[in-house]
């Protein structure tokens, strides 16, 4: 049986990871909700408990990784309200212990937002655009790419060949590459200009809602994108509903 990457990971190996980051921890440890990541809640014997992100291995490169902290800590800089990785004394934010590669962070409240309350929709819109105006000051040189034949090209080629069952093999292949004609085709109007840095996994979930204010985390898949990678996912209901909560966001995102 193949191995887990993470099968080595047992609670003594985060504390003693976290401790060899210059913390003393009160051994209290809960595990937090991660897709990709291992991510805990850890205990401090002086202060409030840190955030522990165990990067899954052999995902990112540590170049990669690296940028993702550079960005989080730009924007925190333009003092916009993400939850950025924490620097040692060194100014260091990726560590290494035991083969894993870790981050930590503050701890912060919230909640996800309601997205049906246009006035949420409006400030999500103004941060975004305070996040995008930043992001357009530099390129990434690491990060992915977003494009249609990585997203939507090879994930169909993918199922085609390991998944999907002999029978619905033909209306499965024509319905996606009549898909993936019409994405490309639209996606041939993005210019160079329109791709920036982005969070790039913008959705309710890596939001903590909290005193009418909008705490981004998890820059994990941040990547050079279109502006509207990070708006398309807080759009839900018919195509009305979702006309309206556009136009709202896109109302916030323009002044800036």
């Amino acid at each position: 049986m193949a191995e887990h990457p993470y099968d080595s990971l047992s609670p003594d190996t985060v504390i003693d990871a976290v401790e060899s980051a210059g913390y003393r921890s009160d051994a209290r440890l809960l595990a937090l909700n991660s897709y990709e990541n291992r991510v805990y809640q850890v205990g401090m014997e002086q202060g409030p408990p840190l955030i522990a992100k165990f990067y899954r291995p052999e995902r990112w490169s540590d170049a990669q990784i690296l940028e993702e902290h550079q960005f989080s800590l730009e924007l925190q800089d333009a003092d916009i309200s993400i939850v950025a990785p924490l620097p040692d004394a060194a100014g260091t934010t990726l560590h290494s212990f035991a083969g894993f590669r870790f981050a930590l962070f503050t701890r912060r409240g919230g909640h996800p937002p309601e997205l049906d309350n246009f006035d949420n929709l409006l400030v999500l819109g103004r941060t975004l655009g305070r996040i995008h105006a930043v992001g357009r000051a530099q390129p990434f040189e690491f990060r992915q790419q977003l494009s249609v034949e990585r997203m939507l090209g090879e994930s169909r080629a993918f199922l085609l060949e390991n998944f999907i069952p002999a029978p619905l093999l033909p209306a499965y292949s024509t319905l996606t590459g009549d898909l993936l004609q019409a994405v490309s085709a639209i996606y041939e109007e993005v210019r160079p200009a329109d791709l920036i840095r982005v969070h790039g996994d913008c959705h309710v979930g890596n939001i903590l809602w909290r005193d009418d204010t909008a705490h981004f985390v998890d820059l994990d898949d941040c990547c050079t994108a279109p502006a509207i990678q990070d708006l398309w996912m807080f759009l839900n209901g018919d195509r009305p509903e979702r006309q309206l909560q556009l136009a709202e966001l896109v109302d916030g995102y323009t002044e800036f």
